[in-house]
């Protein structure tokens, strides 16, 4: 849920947001670290000063009496409570703790000591914590009270004046950390504004866009990590130009077409209400009806054009012998009329496609087939490593030279055959085949003077035929 809030937050809070807390626990674990330091710093150089002290009373240890004695340097002593802020003991016993000199009962360390190496350690002495040095060597002589071998020296003082020392270090360390917090705080607040700057100018820039104004929008001066989505944005724009583009060629194409056939048929009426004769206004109205006939055609033809070119595809495996068949069993009526020979070859096949667009392309071919052929006319498939391809044949006059180049354009139309076509065949199926990744292709026929229009359209990569 926090995340969440967070991401309807602006850039600039929402960076806000998740570096203030990293800042306070870096703040905090070098706070932590800086009373580590302090504390070593403290103890290092107090202990030297208490490690000067045993080793002060250890100079003045002597057993020449036979007994043990120790002359204190009691100025020094004096110059050790001042630092320490506080009582000095100290204690000078034989290892078997039979002769005992100074404070009785100050606290050993933990772990045994070793020969000539001073341990330092804390504990509490009468209740009031201490930090004490122990330090142990061979008597030269041993006393005539102990038969004991060594000599055990220890020297406490209090912690006071260590504790205070630490105190006042990490108060001002701490002080420091929050002026160095509230300074890197500011500094972030400055970086993420000035950082952010340009995603402000950027956001400014296409507010006041004209909502016509598709340019592209210029990159330079910005953050490498911003020009990806500058680079993102000039794409879509352009996909968006694109499309615009082709609505406002098909209304074009819409209008002009539409507007040719609304021509004839307004002439055809005015010529049959001028006309006395009834058996000439039959005819006209015959004529009216085989216009509206084909201004119906080119309707369907119009819209299937918008369709092929912005209908989202929904390709999906099906069976392509299957499908030609179904447009085979819907133009067979027409192809007999006209004295047509229809037929299919080839093997079946299973393709991947959008099986209502392919349907439509393969009816166009079929339909100009049977405007412009006195013969026959041959559906086939096939299918190979690289995609499948469909094929229209025919034994018609096939294509002229001159429309090689211009063939599937929109509005062109072959010569002879029926004139009554829109010129949209091609282009519906030229249409189709650039959305499925392929292409048509006009050739003469193997076997005649026809036309072959192929379809052809690759197989997705997911679906290449294992070797």
């Amino acid at each position: 849920m926090r995340w969440k809030r967070l991401r309807r937050l602006r850039l600039a809070p929402a960076l806000l947001l998740l570096l203030l807390p990293a800042l306070l626990v870096v703040s905090l674990v070098e706070l932590r670290v800086t009373a580590l330091d302090v504390h070593q710093a403290a103890n290092t150089a107090y202990d030297r000063s208490l490690l000067g002290a045993l080793k002060s009373i250890d100079a003045n240890v002597s057993t020449e009496s036979g007994g043990l004695s120790v002359e204190l340097p009691y100025r020094m002593f004096e110059f050790f409570e001042l630092t320490a802020s506080g009582p000095v003991h100290y204690r000078v016993a034989t290892a078997d703790g039979l002769v005992e000199l100074g404070s009785a009962d100050l606290p050993l360390p933990a772990a045994r000591l070793r020969t000539g190496v001073p341990e330092f350690y804390d504990g509490v002495y009468f209740g009031e914590p201490v930090r004490l040095v122990a330090y142990t060597r061979d008597l030269e002589r041993p006393t005539a009270e102990s038969p004991a071998k060594q000599l055990i020296i220890q020297v406490a003082e209090s912690m006071r004046s260590r504790d205070e020392f630490k105190q006042v270090f990490i108060r001002r360390a701490a002080i420091e950390n929050v002026f160095f917090l509230a300074l890197t705080v500011g500094l972030a607040i400055l970086a993420v504004v000035v950082a952010l700057r340009p995603l402000a100018g950027l956001s400014t820039q296409i507010a006041n866009r004209d909502a016509a104004d598709l340019s592209a929008i210029p990159g330079e001066g910005l953050p490498a990590d911003i020009r990806p989505v500058v680079d993102a944005m000039n794409q879509h724009m352009r996909r968006i130009e694109q499309l615009a583009s082709q609505q406002r060629e098909f209304l074009d194409d819409a209008s002009h077409q539409l507007r040719t056939h609304l021509t004839t048929l307004r002439m055809q009426v005015d010529y049959a209400l001028r006309e006395p004769d009834p058996a000439q206004v039959h005819d006209a109205v015959a004529a009216l009806g085989a216009e509206l006939q084909h201004a119906m055609r080119s309707t369907q033809q119009l819209l299937s054009l918008g369709r092929s070119d912005t209908a989202a595809l929904e390709p999906a495996e099906f069976g392509l012998n299957t499908l030609l068949e179904e447009v085979a069993r819907e133009f067979l009526p027409q192809a007999r009329a006209k004295g047509l020979d229809l037929g299919l070859e080839g093997e079946p096949q299973r393709a991947i496609a959008d099986a209502g667009l392919l349907r439509e392309a393969v009816s166009n071919l079929v339909a100009n087939a049977i405007a412009y052929t006195q013969g026959s006319i041959t559906l086939s498939c096939a299918a190979d490593a690289m995609g499948w391809a469909v094929s229209v044949e025919d034994t018609g006059p096939g294509l002229p030279a001159d429309l090689q180049r211009t063939a599937g354009s929109r509005f062109v139309r072959a010569a002879g055959g029926q004139r009554t076509g829109s010129g949209l065949g091609l282009a519906i199926v030229r249409s189709i085949a650039a959305r499925h990744g392929g292409v048509l292709r006009l050739e003469p026929a193997e076997r005649h003077s026809g036309l072959r229009a192929s379809l052809w359209w690759p197989r997705p990569a997911d679906n290449a035929p294992t070797p």
